[in-house]
């Protein structure tokens, strides 16, 4: 029983020191290794392969790779890598408290979608009251942020738009394939591995990786950037890793409760170990969203509660198929 709970206890805290950390890290890899495209190919690969390779070693399962599934999963996963692709650029322009209030937008985009767009029921009073906070604190936010610019806020608008397809549309999509977990991250990452060169062309960046290389000649390996790097790819594999085990050895409460922890940890640390942060009011404001994001889990929490019986398993995997895409988009966090 001991050895259980020690176990459990190390699979949150190293979920808790991942999620946490992640935004920070990839903040620093994108300040350090300014080719933001390249770097996240560099993620989709070790992820793709950490997760081939485990599974192998038969540390975990994921569904095998065939072509006929992966034409139905390609829009996703074009969906997913635009997701990736803007929220990267959207850290190279800004800081990692811009990233977390325009995240924390998601959920009112997607209630606003559910309503016009695919006919869902307005959203109930509480819920309601959590989007009115988030959409203050975000608006409280914006005006006050000094470091304000006109491409960063750019790409945070691009950010908002296809991480909320994702979120509306295609996650339905991946939903008919039936893949497991494990499954869904492999083909996420390897199918956007496979898109990433076409990026690296349309956007240029193979010229300025290509030109930085002949520029520095024999001294073009630099030490910071390859630790970075290193430790964004790493993080990015590990998140998966220990999101899904948390995720199984304790409840869904439990684990809401820590992601929204993880949150306030990435806010507190963002602050202490350097001065790439918002200022004193743009904090509070932050801190706004965040609560209003905390009460809008609460809010789903309790209408998914007195659902009726017969849709508690049709719930549970709309859940599980949400999770899974929030674990591998929170990789690169995100």
């Amino acid at each position: 029983m001991a050895k259980q709970h020690y176990a459990t206890s190390s699979l949150v805290i190293g979920y808790a020191l991942c999620s946490s950390l992640l935004a920070i890290i990839n903040k620093y890899a994108v300040t350090k290794f300014n080719y933001p495209g390249l770097l996240t190919t560099l993620q989709y690969f070790t992820s793709a392969a950490g997760v081939w390779g485990l599974g192998k070693l038969g540390f975990l399962c994921h569904d095998s790779f065939n072509l006929e599934t992966a034409k139905k999963f390609a829009p996703a996963a074009v969906v997913f890598y635009l997701a990736i692709f803007t929220n990267t650029n959207l850290l190279v322009h800004a800081n990692v408290d811009t990233f977390i209030v325009f995240r924390s937008l998601t959920p009112l985009l997607v209630a606003i979608a559910d309503t016009f767009f695919r006919k869902q029921p307005c959203p109930s009073k509480l819920t309601f009251l959590s989007l009115v906070i988030i959409l203050g604190g975000a608006v409280g936010y914006v005006i006050t942020d000094s470091a304000f610019s006109l491409t960063a806020y750019s790409w945070a608008l691009a950010y908002l738009v296809t991480i909320t397809t994702e979120m509306v549309y295609i996650k339905h999509i991946v939903t008919s394939l039936g893949l497991n977990t494990w499954g869904y991250v492999l083909y996420n990452n390897l199918l956007s591995l496979m898109i990433s060169p076409i990026f690296w062309f349309l956007t240029g960046e193979h010229k300025s990786v290509f030109s930085a290389v002949k520029s520095r000649g024999e001294s073009w390996f630099q030490l910071d950037a390859f630790v970075a790097v290193a430790l964004s790819c790493v993080f990015g594999l590990l998140i998966s890793f220990f999101g899904f085990a948390a995720r199984k050895a304790i409840s869904a409460t439990a684990f809401t409760v820590t992601g929204v922890v993880n949150k306030f940890l990435t806010v507190a640390i963002n602050v202490t170990i350097w001065d790439k942060h918002a200022s004193a009011f743009g904090l509070v404001s932050l801190l706004f969203t965040l609560a209003g994001g905390v009460l809008y889990q609460q809010s789903v929490t309790a209408k998914g509660h007195i659902a009726a019986p017969q849709h508690e398993h049709a719930s549970e995997q709309h859940k599980n198929d949400s999770d899974s895409a929030e674990y591998d988009e929170e990789k690169h966090f995100i």
